[in-house]
């Protein structure tokens, strides 16, 4: 069963967050008691915690949080649960950036900073430990504990005017630019850092595709990636995404069919022969077995980010996970 930390249940406690699942609790297990009350107790002292053991036991997932900023906690509800791919809508309103899927879900606290920013820079700063005697140079962990390497793809949606809202996310990043957290390009490589900026929605691709040294993305469409958008590389656009339905078209039963599937596979060969990964949202969330029978499908056909509602079902944390 997965362990979370003692330090991410503590937060998610305080934060309100009870649903969180797969915690590993000796009072759950058959044990002597001896042994119950050194487990129950071991974490009250130094010696069973680690400095970056904030995201322990979590396992990171192909899993994009779609709109995320819906979870009762935002972000971290996702982080425990493993998805490696976030979402956030922003609005920007006399300088700021307002987070929320519509202007009448919008309030003053529910910021790109308050619930997105600082929290993920709170996390890097647990995952990276600048007061260790054991450290030789500055490090770069993400934000995952078993998976340091494993980059978080931030996508933002911009739903106010693009040209005049992406400045302002640019600008926004700046405190995980200056720590040195963000994935880059210099034009010719790319850099793999601990997060992955992606713009979506009515982001400009004229304020990113021309500017070769830059640490934030551009989300391509995946069906003209071979055609209108055939000149986009991965250094664009690491990541593109589609609406489902509209490709796709509805599914009845728990599978796609052999038309669907030949669409899929062409696109897929045309995105990855690119280098570059795939999302599908809008995908059916009802039926539970027609939800989960696609999912199954788009990871077993090589779709890297399975576009989910649900973060626990999709993580396997939950009665409705089945085994897709």
């Amino acid at each position: 069963m997965p362990f979370i930390s003692s330090s991410l249940l503590l937060a998610c406690t305080l934060l309100g967050l009870g649903g969180v699942k797969g915690v590993t609790a000796a009072s759950t297990l058959n044990l002597n008691p001896s042994l119950r009350d050194i487990l129950n107790k071991a974490h009250q002292g130094p010696l069973y915690n680690y400095p970056t053991s904030f995201t322990q036991g979590i396992v990171p997932k192909g899993i994009h949080s779609h709109n995320d900023y819906w979870r009762d906690v935002p972000f971290y509800t996702a982080l425990s649960a493993g998805a490696i791919s976030t979402e956030s809508d922003v609005w920007l309103y006399n300088g700021t950036l307002y987070v929320g899927h519509e202007q009448s879900a919008l309030t003053t606290t529910r910021t790109f900073e308050s619930l997105y920013i600082n929290p993920i820079m709170d996390v890097l700063k647990r995952q990276n430990p600048t007061n260790s005697k054991f450290l030789s140079s500055t490090t770069h962990n993400g934000v995952f504990d078993t998976d340091a390497g494993q980059t978080l793809y931030l996508f933002v949606d911009l739903k106010t005017d693009g040209a005049t809202t992406w400045p302002f996310v640019v600008k926004s990043l700046e405190p995980l630019r200056q720590a040195g957290f963000l994935s880059s390009t210099n034009g010719t490589a790319f850099t793999s850092r601990s997060i992955t900026v992606i713009g979506t929605g009515n982001t400009p691709l004229s304020l990113v595709q021309p500017i070769s040294s830059r640490d934030y993305f551009w989300d391509a469409p995946i069906p003209t990636l071979n055609s209108t958008f055939s000149n986009i590389t991965s250094l664009v656009s690491p990541i593109a995404s589609a609406d489902f339905a509209a490709v796709f078209g509805p599914v009845f039963g728990t599978s796609m069919n052999e038309t669907q599937l030949e669409l899929l596979r062409a696109q897929v060969k045309t995105a990855h022969g690119k280098g570059i990964k795939l999302r599908y949202w809008d995908q059916p969330g009802w039926p539970v077995s027609t939800r989960n029978g696609i999912w199954r499908q788009l990871r077993s056909e090589g779709v890297d980010l399975i576009n989910v509602d649900d973060v626990e079902a999709a993580a396997g944390f939950s009665d409705g996970a089945g085994d897709w």
